[in-house]
């Protein structure tokens, strides 16, 4: 691969002109064209946000080795613009950085602005403000909408992200696209996922398999903007694998049919620090079963299969995006795609489409042994240079060992929950949505109401006490009865919404009802997704008191967005010592709901990879130094573990793994993170846990 510096594009950034190395590029039917060469490029999605800085170097130098030609990456907006004109591009926001490490690696880079991102990123990457912008709708011909999209135009960039839906979406996608191509970057537009994409924007293909796309136009090179390597999780679903021979196979296919840009979405999927994860529920680690793991690592077979399959095509040399393949069929199921260039030059793709048998076929006068499922590439039209299901490599399996760190100096401090916090409270009649309160300023929104039990009613004379019942929206919800913690209900991807329905002890007078409102990440797909509701929309009941049933929806309640430590910033090191913090009995405090739980603990020696094992915790949050690690929940994983194949088509539902265990249990802790002694780890524990046995590991591979 060159080593000088590949083009880039210009962009504008908080007006502030940034210029790297420029060059041509347009584009025709069989690829683009770079400074007069037609490209067969191999990109991989690396998000700077979902991985420390520290690391982007090394991860953008081990996708170079694994033989790919350019970086892809979304712009998240609500990370750059949190507020109305307020920018951020520090820490793991700093684009421009990540940007000019890809330059310095003699790197392509693929830049996907949005607005709208997906990536089961929190609101699809739309700010929250951007919804309680008056008349405001999403994605559609809508003038407010575009109006801010314009304004946040600062970035000029490669891949224009709008699916959109309906006939003013369509109206609203051609807008964007004009507004795209009147910004003259000099580089070509990309509209994935959008099949009327108005010309010259090139519309592409996102999938496990790509082979049976076609771009709009007979001019336009075909492009497959997310080849998925995996899939993402989800808090009590299973793990995701996607055999390499079927990736590799599937890459393969589209490259034989003349696909000539293809991106692995992810080649590091990373983390979700913080509360970026969206779904809802899709968890921290966004490992994706990726070529590279969320802590950096290569996992084999699959980042060495694709190297060669890398190199295999890299010894076709042009004759791929040359040429067009001739088919001629060598079986029920065998194909040869043979690509003749003007020269002379032969290159030949043997498939085998059998999902299970073996076949010997005979191609220019010779005999090749094609396993099921698979595709062998002859750079020479006569010699096997790769065959996707032939492996070559070992394979890695990441160990998560001890490190010996001590956590000390344990302390505790409980969230009250019958505060009388008025100045923090607002009160209405009615049940109010949850992210119309909070802002998604909080995960935690507090629903407080009371009820008047007569002393005459008849359960408080022997029986069972009436039963409350609340119906959720989504996503979690914890009970609290006259301060007391009465049970928990959760909602899943599936099912966002949910009823919690339990006896609880009332008392003759005046009982006070506390329903903590636990939000698990905003939607990131779906029709009009900004417009779901979450929270305690109702109804609210008291079932079997003595003249029935008793709606309380529609009663006064009071609402408070947050946790107290989080009001006192409790995880900021800079506010610790002013928090009335309880010398800990972790054993007393182990079932203990709503605890906050401070430790310190030294940076461990080396350079592994770090993490918190958080097994012995429920759910809540963690932030070390200050730096949130993310949501943790050890919800167990459901889902049909019943072994993998690579053979036939794949789909997320094959080869899953990890049933009846946490769906994580280790949260990425970056090294850059640490000082080398005294580290803070903060955890707001939810529902109960034994802070006691949190523990610090360190991730290693062993090979096979």
């Amino acid at each position: 691969m060159e080593s000088a510096p590949k083009c880039f594009l210009l962009f504008l950034l908080l007006n502030s002109l940034v210029q790297f190395a420029q060059c041509s590029v347009i584009y025709d039917r069989k690829g683009l064209i770079i400074n007069g060469q037609r490209k067969l490029i191999f990109s991989g999605s690396i998000h700077y946000p979902r991985s420390s800085p520290d690391m982007w170097e090394e991860l953008i130098q081990k996708a170079k080795d694994g033989g790919l030609d350019a970086i892809d990456t979304y712009v998240f907006w609500n990370l750059h613009e949190p507020s109305p004109g307020n920018y951020n591009f520090e820490g793991r926001n700093d684009l421009v950085r990540f940007v000019k490490l890809i330059q310095e690696a003699g790197l392509y880079l693929h830049l996907r602005i949005g607005p709208y991102v997906c990536a089961e990123w929190n609101f699809g990457g739309f700010p929250v403000w951007l919804k309680y912008i008056p008349g405001i709708t999403f994605r559609t011909d809508n003038e407010p909408f575009k109006v801010r999209e314009r304004e946040r135009e600062r970035v000029d960039m490669l891949n224009l992200e709008t699916k959109n839906f309906g006939a003013a979406g369509h109206s609203y996608m051609s807008w964007a696209a004009k507004m795209a191509v009147d910004l003259d970057t000099g580089v070509p537009w990309v509209m994935c996922k959008e099949d009327d994409a108005p010309d010259p924007v090139i519309n592409s293909c996102n999938g496990f398999y790509c082979d049976y796309f076609s771009p709009n136009k007979p001019y336009k090179p075909t492009m497959w903007t997310e080849a998925w390597t995996g899939w993402f999780e989800e808090f009590g679903g299973p793990i995701h694998h996607r055999p390499v021979e079927d990736l590799a196979f599937a890459v393969a296919r589209f490259i034989q049919k003349g696909g000539s840009f293809i991106n692995y979405y992810m080649y590091h999927g990373g983390t979700n620090f913080g509360r970026t994860a969206g779904g809802p529920f899709v968890t921290t680690s966004y490992d994706y079963d990726a070529p590279i793991d969320e802590y950096g690592l290569p996992r084999q077979p699959k980042y060495n299969h694709l190297k060669e399959l890398h190199t295999a095509i890299k010894l076709c040399g042009r004759t791929l995006v040359d040429a067009d393949p001739t088919v001629t069929n060598l079986g029920n199921y065998e194909q040869a795609h043979i690509f003749t260039s003007k020269s002379g030059h032969c290159t030949a793709f043997l498939s085998n489409y059998h999902w299970d048998a073996s076949a010997r076929v005979t191609f220019n006068k010779m005999h090749y042994d094609l396993p099921p499922w698979s595709i062998s590439i002859l750079p020479d039209c006569k010699t096997v240079a790769f065959n996707t299901a032939t492996m070559r490599s070992k394979t890695s399996l990441p160990q998560m060992l001890p490190t010996n760190v001590q956590m000390v100096s344990w302390e505790t401090f409980n969230e009250d929950i019958s505060s009388s916090d008025n100045d923090a409270r607002i009160t209405v009649v009615g049940l109010l949505e949850q992210l119309n309160v909070t802002r998604d300023a909080s995960d935690y929104l507090w629903y407080t109401t009371s009820v008047q039990i007569s002393p005459a009613e008849s359960f408080l004379r022997g029986g069972q006490g009436p039963v409350l019942s609340v119906d959720s929206a989504g996503h979690a919800l914890h009970v609290f009865v006259n301060g007391k913690f009465l049970g928990s209900a959760f909602g899943t991807q599936e099912n966002k919404k949910f009823t919690f329905s339990k006896s609880a002890n009332f008392h003759a007078g005046v009982n006070s009802i506390e329903l903590l409102s636990v939000n698990m990440g905003l939607p990131n797909i779906g029709h009009r997704f900004e417009t779901w509701n979450t929270g305690v929309l109702g109804p609210v009941s008291l079932h079997g008191l003595d003249h029935g049933t008793q709606d309380l929806s529609w009663q006064k309640w009071s609402y408070k967005v947050g946790m107290t430590g989080e009001a006192m910033d409790l995880y900021s090191p800079s506010k610790i010592s002013s928090v009335d913090w309880m010398k800990a009995s972790l054993a007393v405090d182990s079932q203990q709901p709503l605890t906050w739980y401070k430790a310190y603990f030294n940076s461990p020696n080396g350079n592994e990879p770090l993490a918190l094992d958080m097994s012995s915790m429920g759910k809540g949050q963690a932030w070390v130094n200050g730096q949130s690690i993310g949501r943790y929940w050890t919800a167990n994983a459901e889902g049909q573990c019943n072994g993998c194949s690579y053979k036939g088509t794949y789909r997320q539902g094959k080869c899953q793994d990890g049933c009846g265990k946490p769906t994580q249990r280790w949260y990425h802790v970056p090294r850059s993170w640490l000082k080398p002694s005294q580290n803070l780890l903060i955890v707001f524990e939810e529902i109960g846990g034994d802070a006691s046995k949190i523990s610090l590991v360190k991730r290693s591979l062993a090979y096979k």
